[in-house]
């Protein structure tokens, strides 16, 4: 089964709301938003700056976008017009939003001074489309931000043959195009004709009060049970054995992200 990120306007109203949740749920995430600011503060913002979101979601990462203080516009854009109306819902009158899609946008040259592609590289077909568009649409020397799974990481095990390290392959196999991208992402950045900085690394781990990590429990037994690879009791099984190892202290999901700086020549 294909990453349903992959053609996001074709996915069902009610997966799409799961997956706006999934997103504010991972924006809450302090781990996450500590990735998020620290990559971003390896921008050179300059004053009064146009700043580009491609693959915006509910627009999470607009919002602290926003916040910068350099910053004056930012513009959210995203395939789907329902994502979009719950960004619209959720943003303030500092960020823009429109549907679009980042392989072709309709921007003209120049118009940004900051491009950011955070989390979306690893769910669309052709990336070195959108890091092409990217490379166009920003300015001289404007900065690109760049993070991302690396989804070849995914892991819900805690020992050989858990059960639950089933759920995490199909969650990846269903919801991620490229689970390697993470791992080419520097030379995919520089092919398309920028500076690159960095590879900078960070992780989330959750145990405790997994949330994000839960989801991908969730949607991989889901997949599993519409593919017809295990019947709904096996399906409600390796929930509730997740939702048990929470509650006694020893549930793990991991996955390791990167995120990388670059300058357009």
């Amino acid at each position: 089964m294909p990453d349903v990120f992959a053609n996001i306007t074709a996915v069902p109203d009610e997966m799409l709301e799961i997956i706006a949740g999934v997103l504010e749920t991972r924006a809450e995430i302090p781990s996450q938003q500590e990735m998020l600011r620290d990559y971003l503060s390896e921008i050179a913002v300059p004053s009064d700056a146009k700043v580009l979101e491609v693959g915006c979601g509910t627009g999470a990462i607009c919002r602290v976008i926003a916040e910068i203080d350099a910053v004056g516009t930012v513009v959210g854009v995203d395939p789907s017009p329902i994502l979009i109306a719950k960004a619209s819902e959720l943003c303030g009158d500092k960020v823009e939003l429109e549907e679009g899609d980042g392989r072709s946008l309709r921007f003209a040259d120049a118009s940004f001074d900051v491009v950011i592609l955070h989390t979306i590289l690893t769910h669309v077909p052709e990336p070195e489309r959108i890091l092409a568009e990217a490379y166009r649409v920003l300015k001289p020397a404007g900065q690109l931000g760049v993070c991302d799974g690396d989804f070849a990481t995914v892991t819900l095990g805690t020992g050989d043959f858990d059960p639950l390290e089933a759920c995490a392959r199909s969650f990846v196999e269903n919801f991620v195009h490229d689970r390697w991208f993470v791992r080419k992402m520097p030379k995919a950045v520089r092919t398309a004709g920028f500076e690159v900085g960095q590879l900078r690394s960070y992780g989330l781990i959750e145990s405790l009060s997994p949330g994000l990590t839960m989801s991908w429990l969730d949607r991989g037994a889901d997949a599993l049970l519409a593919e017809e690879r295990i019947g709904p009791e096996l399906a409600v099984a390796l929930k509730a054995e997740g939702r048990r190892r929470t509650d006694a202290g020893t549930f793990f999901g991991y996955m390791a992200y990167a995120a990388l700086v670059a300058a357009k020549r």
